[in-house]
């Protein structure tokens, strides 16, 4: 909401009494003045007029969390537990998950209540790479190294992935950097090799890199610095 309109829903104020309170400074946004009546507020932000507090503002919450396999990414599910049922954390239900990850696919999985910062970080046009260690029943065609960086045409969709970076690190075993998140993509991109992804786990989103030291089924909160990357 903008900042002038969010004023003029106190009692007894109109548009243009909020108009010239925010052009007067008497209006503070996070501890600063703010003249500019179009600026957006969101729930996380304190507002006060003269001093008086007219919005606390909420905490913004960030969680990583190494995904087990067994487990849904999902805020609710009336057959299998869901990632958020591994948090002990109050007002769950505030918070949803930044890039979903199948019910066998383990990694780094990022939770939070801040849905601008989400998208942020899941979509396309911001170019934050996902890496995912991949094996394989097979061994990988160095031939895919080539055409994953060209993009694949997904008949179902009718569209070109993005080019995406595969690095070997064995006959069966890989580390693949996509930029997007279609739907089984990874699997159905070495099914255009007839080859079948036996184990994938995520390991980066951007520049969030899963511990080392998590374990699986564990969680931690993002630092300020980390949420800041984004």
């Amino acid at each position: 909401m903008r900042l002038d309109r969010f004023i003029a829903n106190l009692p007894d104020c109109s548009h243009r009494q909020a108009r010239l309170l925010v052009a007067s400074g008497r209006v503070e946004v996070n501890g600063q003045p703010v003249r500019d009546g179009t600026c957006d507020i969101r729930v996380f932000d304190q507002v006060a007029l003269d001093g008086q507090t007219l919005q606390a503002g909420k905490t913004a919450r960030f969680f990583m969390l190494h995904k087990p396999t067994g487990c849904v990414s999902a805020t609710s599910d009336p057959q299998h537990p869901t990632v958020l049922d591994l948090l002990d954390e109050p007002d769950k239900a505030d918070l949803h998950i930044a890039g979903r990850l199948d019910f066998n696919t383990t990694g780094l999985l990022i939770i939070t209540n801040d849905g601008l910062w989400s998208r942020r970080l899941t979509q396309p046009k911001s170019l934050l790479g996902k890496t995912y260690r991949v094996e394989t029943e097979d061994p990988i065609d160095p031939l895919c190294i080539e055409r994953f960086a060209q993009g694949l045409y997904f008949r179902f969709e009718n569209l070109t992935t993005l080019p995406a970076e595969l690095e070997l690190l064995g006959p069966h075993e890989a580390r693949l950097t996509l930029h997007e998140g279609r739907y089984h993509q990874v699997k159905r991109m070495f099914g255009h090799f007839n080859n079948k992804v036996t184990r994938l786990h995520r390991e980066r989103m951007g520049p969030l890199v899963l511990n080392d030291d998590l374990q699986p089924g564990h969680y931690r909160h993002l630092s300020q610095e980390e949420t800041a990357l984004i």
